[in-house]
Formats: C-alpha cells, sequence, structure tokens
C-alpha cells in the first residue's frame, strides 16, 4: 500500500505544480504558526478558528498542513497526503468564506471580499499531485519501488 502511495514518475511537470502549490502555502502556514507575513500567529490563531466554532485539534491539523505540509510539498515527501490536506482545507476556506463573493478575486476593491478562482486552482494543482505524485526531484520518487514505472495510483 505504502509503495502505490508514493509511486510517481519523473515527471518535470509534476515537479513544477508541487514547488508552485508548496511555496504558495508555506506563508499562509508560516502567517498562521509564527505570524511571519503580517500573519496572527499561534495564539490569535487558535482563537480565531475557536471564535469561528473550530475545536482546537482541527486549527493545529490545518497549521500542520499549511506550514509542514508546504515544506514536505516542496520537498516532494509524501506529495499525495499533503496535496489532500491542501485540497481538503482550502475547500472548507472557500465554502465558509469565499463562495459568496462570486468567482473573481478582488483585485479592485470593489467587492465585500475574494472570490474563489484562486481555491479553484489550488483545489485543481492539488487533486494533479493526488493523482500523479511528486514527480522529479521527489524524495517519493527516490522511494518508488520500480522507477520505470509511476503515475497514477487509481
Amino acid at each position: 500500500m505504502f509503495k502505490n502511495f508514493v509511486r510517481t514518475d519523473n515527471s518535470p511537470a509534476q515537479l513544477f505544480i508541487r514547488l508552485a502549490l508548496g511555496v504558495v502555502m508555506f506563508p499562509h502556514g508560516a502567517q498562521k504558526v509564527f505570524g511571519w507575513f503580517g500573519g496572527p500567529g499561534l495564539e490569535q490563531t487558535l482563537r480565531t478558528f475557536s471564535e469561528m466554532g473550530f475545536p482546537v485539534w482541527s486549527t493545529l491539523v490545518l497549521m500542520v498542513i499549511e506550514y509542514l505540509g508546504s515544506i514536505f510539498l516542496i520537498m516532494g515527501f509524501l506529495t499525495r497526503l499533503w496535496a489532500i490536506g491542501m485540497a481538503t482545507t482550502i475547500t472548507i476556506c472557500m465554502f465558509m468564506n469565499h463562495v459568496q463573493n462570486g468567482f473573481f478575486m478582488n483585485w479592485f476593491g470593489q467587492q465585500n471580499g475574494e472570490g474563489i478562482e484562486y481555491h479553484i486552482l489550488v483545489i485543481g494543482i492539488a487533486i494533479a499531485l493526488t493523482l500523479r505524485g511528486g514527480g522529479m526531484f521527489s524524495v517519493d520518487r527516490s522511494l518508488t519501488p520500480d522507477r520505470r514505472k509511476g503515475g497514477i495510483i487509481f
């Protein structure tokens, strides 16, 4: 089972989308965990999410996915696990906070909030990584039993 979970091919496309998603998600996690990039930090994040009705454990899982998951995704370690986690967290965020604002981001400040176009991109990238794995230069690739094969696990 584990060997199928890490199986991947040597695709440079998977490398680029893996790096893109990891680099984009890292600041989101660092904001929540450390307060970097103008974020609230650990205590305020826990407080804010608690006020929204989330149990502490779920907020901690979110922070692990966004912070550690982004680092491991950049490395290509357990790519599918982190991609599924990111797709799940961004989907929850999208439905709770952004669907009501329509499709487009708030580029010109004329909406009450951000739309869902960013979320759709993250979900699409995460699905591609879940289907194909980490690709070229991934730790998963080094764990793939038969490196000549790879790809879709389903």
